[in-house]
């Protein structure tokens, strides 16, 4: 099945160009099933690369997916032209009485800033806050994980003495659950920050279950029992070069940086990257939405009586819940 996107993005062209199954959405709409609405809180200033990377992950799915683009009203990002943010992304302000499926809330460049000086924090509050009751299962990249467990759990963000940089080694820890079904004992992760949520205040949260982590990065994915609330904070997502990019780029500013670990051949940044994550991160995308796709209600105004911290929802009096168990389709 393919994911459904506005015509014109240019990641439409981009990945119709890789074979990637992506379908404009006026054909979609001729189809006479439900897709998933996912939407993406893109706080990456470069924008066109970002959604490229997540669509490409969305698309490698069995299930039609139909794609929210969302920036906020209290940021002017400088990065992007106007045209595209006008054309393609909706003000969070204007789906905030809407319900979601899933919605994937993305890092952002500010690892070493207190969250409360980020100029949108409120209103970032505001959309993770939003999706408790409107959003059935919300995913938290990097920068976007950590300002989960601290508006969610109150986990504090750790500054680090040096820069997780680099494609390192992972273990899954519950290789029965549905978001790392299928993950090999070892599996690879990108990871590239200068800040972490520390294992001691994640595992002291009873609501919280590490499901992978790294001896070198530390801990990459969490979730709740019910999988409402899920945490990377590496990045599966990444293109084979965006490290590289980052790398060169402070290489050129004459900023002290090490070379990516496990990235070039050899560890030479003269010699070719070697990608060893990608298999991993379509794998753990798919069982996610495969995920969302078997427990969501069909009808998402049936969001209202599911509980965010708890197990299920709640059930009519002599009988099972209704309108569950998938989108029926």
């Amino acid at each position: 099945m393919p994911i459904l996107v506005q015509r014109g993005l240019p990641a439409y062209k981009t990945l119709k160009q890789e074979n990637v199954f992506v379908m404009q959405d006026r054909r979609g709409a001729k189809q006479d099933i439900r897709p998933l609405s996912v939407a993406i809180v893109n706080l990456m200033p470069i924008k066109e690369i970002t959604e490229t990377q997540l669509i490409r992950l969305l698309a490698n799915s069995p299930l039609q997916v139909e794609l929210e683009l969302l920036t906020l009203s209290s940021h002017k990002f400088t990065h992007v032209d106007p045209l595209h943010m006008e054309t393609f992304y909706r003000k969070f302000e204007e789906i905030k009485k809407q319900r979601l499926d899933a919605m994937i809330i993305t890092g952002a460049p500010l690892e070493t800033m207190p969250f409360e000086e980020v100029d949108y924090w409120n209103e970032l509050k505001d959309i993770m806050e939003f999706s408790k009751n409107h959003v059935f299962s919300t995913l938290h990249l990097c920068w976007g994980a950590q300002a989960g467990f601290y508006y969610h759990y109150g986990i504090e963000k750790r500054i680090l003495d040096k820069k997780i940089f680099g494609v390192f080694p992972h273990k899954p820890r519950d290789k029965k659950n549905v978001l790392t079904r299928g993950f090999d004992e070892e599996f690879f992760v990108p990871h590239s920050r200068w800040s972490d949520s520390p294992r001691e205040q994640i595992e002291a949260r009873p609501e919280l279950k590490i499901l992978a982590d790294s001896e070198e990065a530390g801990v990459h994915m969490v979730a709740t029992a019910n999988k409402r609330q899920i945490f990377l904070q590496g990045h599966q997502e990444y293109d084979w070069n965006t490290l590289k990019l980052e790398y060169d780029r402070d290489v050129s500013r004459g900023d002290e940086i090490r070379i990516p670990v496990n990235y070039f051949k050899d560890d030479d940044p003269a010699k070719r990257v070697t990608v060893r994550w990608s298999g991993h991160a379509n794998l753990f995308f798919s069982n996610w939405l495969n995920f969302v796709y078997q427990e969501t209600p069909y009808d998402l105004n049936d969001l209202g009586a599911l509980k965010w911290r708890g197990t299920t929802v709640k059930a009519p009096e002599g009988g099972i819940p209704e309108n569950l168990g998938g989108l029926g389709i």
